[in-house]
């Protein structure tokens, strides 16, 4: 036979990777050893290259034959995948902030650590990539790239060449997955478990060898019905593992299905040998029980992942699939059309009973709305013409019209669902480390069972098969992959259930080592809903009115709202240089004369006068004190609770506002905390967070407005109010949705739980492994049983962290 590395004219004329006749002379080369040598195809071509690019050059010194030839995926795949590309599907699928893309994938035949680790890797290598994180628990893949070098469909085509199916994320595709692969599952357990029966009854001499004597014929007709029941367990059932070895072994990886893979084979392929040669121990028992044992605790693994995630695919599925359009509007003619086509602006009828399919304004119509799947408030809030209404939430009273606001990837359900996302996707450290020694440790498993081999072969050859098969099967540490990424998903979709949103990976490990916390106070401790309960007039009052409406109605600040509250409908003046001072107050200029307005000290400065009352809201100009504002706010009904729970729990709660010191106190008192700051701008909060963590402290900020921002993203954990504003919840590693502090107190509860079923999981793994390969290496543990150990530990770990998805205490 010709190598692929002769370089005369009989071989110039095949392919230099698969051997294939080239239709051409010149085409598709590569240079390899300062040779051209020519390829069939750019498939050939680009696998060639990606060899010897990767310093796997022998392997064209040394195979025996060609390689398969690289076949491209096929026209009507890549057709499909190309249509993802195009703006109206990519603007359901991708979010694009500047340059860059991303996106959720859900993802099929993830099994798993090794197969987490080819795809993240298959992904990274795309050119554009800049970040991949699997989740394994969620099947899901968070991917980011630069919009100009990557593509959607590039992404798809990746993980498809290595065997991954993959598609963007929708809850209707991931449930219609779900169902198929559930009902294959099913029928692959319905298939092992008939034969594992039969084969069993068949086998049952076997059992009684010292007893029960049968003649020659009759035991190589028991044998061979063994081997015929056993065919469909060990190819048809067993398909998924070897489909995962051989996608693992072409990464050059070891995963968890090699050494399963090896043991189902180690233990078939010679039982069928010496069924056809007449003698000798056959295993077909052992096979069809081990296959149906495995396929038994993958499908209980893969329900019980299903119940993990189910509180965040809840969220998912909140908005419709179709709504009822109005494009006549005030013609009350509908006509149906899928949510997904809706653009801002147009109008919907969302009739008695329906959900609402975007966020919007009514527009005509008032009923009561049911928002507690995603605010938490049980009871239907009243809405009528000119009030939002939010995406997901139910219309219990009557027919509504509702103008669209948001659409889409655009609307608060699905920003919800993105912070949840983004949270699975990212790995805590523990998580990492578990990962990376899973590989190792499969690795040490085949060295292991290949000493193991060696050893019972000079000792005794005829128990080597048997206690190899049981060292490749019971030491699989699959419990161990399981361990962290379960017990996090578990949580994060329980916490979920109770409006506390786990936006980044890192937040449960690092909310179980808090020692303080920060809390601001209007918008979080109190309800952000303050009011003027005094007034001192120094100045016409007519012309304060006018000029705090002109000022405040620039601003989003809760304090503004109260103010405009209190003064009311009116005329306004027009602003120039209008400037706020974060954590302060407003600066504006009307008719050629300067007017501030906010605290104190900072209208002082302009005033030039001391201030008659350091504890009202003030307004002035040069030379000036108008008029001063008493402002009061409410503490919201659980905060003494929570307060105290925390405390119970030895973390120390403090407080830091912007809020005067006199309006602060109170707040502290009724809370019973003993550190409590006013009158501090943002850079001040951040330098009392900076001083604490220095000294060592974990801090969990908690806040909810713009000038909370800088200490939210300084602070070790923080935590934002749903309510509050954009630049806050974007900012923060978790966000409550609804007006309760209770779930902050939960969340910790439930993070110190989760770090202690981590650890329960991690130990028993470890304990497990340690102790069943040497009872399995000695010769302890048959076959049979080793595959009830093995899908057994994995079991027992994932229904440990399933306790988590209990109701939070």
């Amino acid at each position: 036979m010709t190598t692929a590395l002769a370089s005369d004219a009989s071989v110039t004329a095949s392919c230099f990777h698969c051997g294939e006749l080239l239709l051409y002379e010149h085409g598709f080369e590569i240079e390899f050893e300062g040779e051209t040598h020519a390829n069939c195809c750019a498939g050939c071509q680009a696998v060639a290259n990606t060899i010897i690019g990767q310093g796997l050059g022998a392997y064209y010194r040394q195979r025996e034959q060609p390689a398969s030839r690289a076949a491209p995926l096929p026209k009507a795949l890549r057709e499909q995948m190309a249509l993802y590309d195009e703006a109206t599907l990519q603007g359901h699928y991708v979010q694009t902030r500047g340059e860059t893309c991303e996106t959720t994938l859900l993802l099929e035949d993830v099994r798993c650590s090794a197969c987490v680790w080819l795809a993240e890797q298959t992904l990274r290598r795309v050119p554009g990539v800049q970040a991949v994180s699997v989740n394994y628990s969620s099947q899901r893949a968070h991917v980011s790239w630069y919009g100009g070098q990557a593509s959607l469909s590039g992404l798809l085509a990746a993980l498809r060449k290595v065997g991954y199916g993959a598609q963007p994320f929708d809850a209707g595709q991931q449930e219609t997955l779900y169902r198929r692969e559930r009902m294959l599952a099913l029928l692959r357990m319905l298939v092992a478990g008939l034969s594992m029966m039969q084969v069993m009854m068949y086998a049952w001499p076997a059992y009684f060898a010292n007893r029960v004597e049968l003649p020659v014929d009759q035991d190589t007709l028991l044998r061979w019905a063994c081997l015929i029941l056993t065919v469909p367990a060990a190819t048809f059932c067993a398909w998924p593992f070897y489909k995962g070895a051989w996608r693992d072994l072409r990464a050059h990886r070891a995963g968890m299905d090699v050494p399963i893979s090896l043991g189902i084979l180690g233990a078939f392929l010679p039982s069928v040998w010496t069924t056809l040669r007449g003698g000798g121990s056959v295993y077909f028992d052992s096979v069809s029980m081990f296959v149906f044992l495995l396929l038994v605790g993958r499908f209980l693994e893969q329900a019980a992942r299903r119940r993990a995630t189910e509180g965040v695919d809840r969220l998912a599925t909140l908005l419709p699939r179709f709504a009822h359009f109005l494009p006549g509007w005030p013609v009350q003619e509908t006509r149906e059309t899928p949510v997904a086509r809706l653009a801002v602006g147009d109008r919907v009828l969302v009739k008695p009973g329906e959900t609402i399919p975007v966020d919007g304004r009514i527009v005509a119509g008032s009923s009561e709305v049911n928002e507690a799947l995603l605010s938490g408030e049980s009871a239907p809030q009243a809405k009528g013409e000119g009030d939002e209404v939010i995406g997901g939430s139910v219309n219990v009273g009557q027919a509504l019209v509702v103008r669209a606001t948001e659409v889409g990837e655009s609307t608060q359900v699905a920003g919800i669902v993105r912070l949840i996302d983004r949270a699975l996707a990212e790995k805590p450290k523990l998580a990492e480390l578990a990962e990376r020694y899973a590989q190792g440790f499969v690795l040490a498993v085949l060295i292991c069972a290949a000493a193991t081999a060696a050893w019972w072969l000079h000792h005794d050859a005829t128990r080597a098969l048997a206690i190899t098969v049981a060292v490749l099967v019971i030491s699989c540490p699959c419990a161990l992959a399981l361990a962290t990424p379960v017990a996090l998903t578990a949580a994060t979709g329980a916490l979920a259930r109770r409006n506390f949103l786990v936006a980044r990976g890192h937040a449960l490990s690092t909310l179980a080592r808090v020692t303080h916390v920060m809390f601001d106070k209007t918008g979080t401790l109190t309800v952000g809903q303050p009011r003027v309960i005094a007034e001192t007039v120094l100045a016409n009052p007519l012309e304060a009115s006018t000029l705090v409406r002109s000022l405040e109605s620039q601003s989003e600040h809760v304090l503004a709202h109260a103010l405009l509250a209190h003064v009311g409908d009116g005329p306004v003046h027009a602003i120039t240089q209008l400037h706020n001072e974060r954590g302060q107050g407003l600066q504006g200029t009307v008719q050629g004369t300067t007017y501030r307005i906010g605290k104190a000290a900072f209208v002082a400065e302009l005033v030039g006068s001391p201030c008659p009352d350091e504890n009202l809201v003030w307004l002035g100009c040069a030379g000036q004190w108008l008029t001063g504002y008493g402002i009061a706010d409410s503490l919201r009904s659980d905060a003494v609770a929570t307060v105290e729970r925390l405390q119970h729990a030895g973390i120390r709660v403090l407080i830091a506002s912007g809020d005067y010191a006199a309006a602060v106190q109170p707040i502290a008192q009724a809370l019973q905390v003993d550190e409590a700051r006013g009158d501090l701008r943002p850079g001040d909060k951040l330098a009392w967070l900076k001083s604490l963590q220095d000294a060592g402290a974990v801090v969990w900020m908690v806040g909810d407005g713009v000038n909370d921002a800088p200490v939210l993203a300084g602070a070790t954990l923080s935590a934002a109010m749903g309510q509050g504003a954009d630049v806050a919840r974007q900012t923060a590693d978790i966000v409550l949705l609804g007006e309760h502090l209770a779930p902050l107190a939960e969340g910790h509860a439930l993070a110190l739980r989760t770090r202690r079923v981590v650890i329960e999981n991690l130990a028993w793994s470890v304990v497990y492994n340690l102790a069943a390969f040497p009872l399995a290496a000695c010769g302890f543990v048959t076959p049979l049983l080793a595959g009830i150990g093995m899908a057994s530990s994995s079991l027992l770990v994932v229904l440990n962290a399933l306790r988590l998805a209990r109701k939070v205490d």
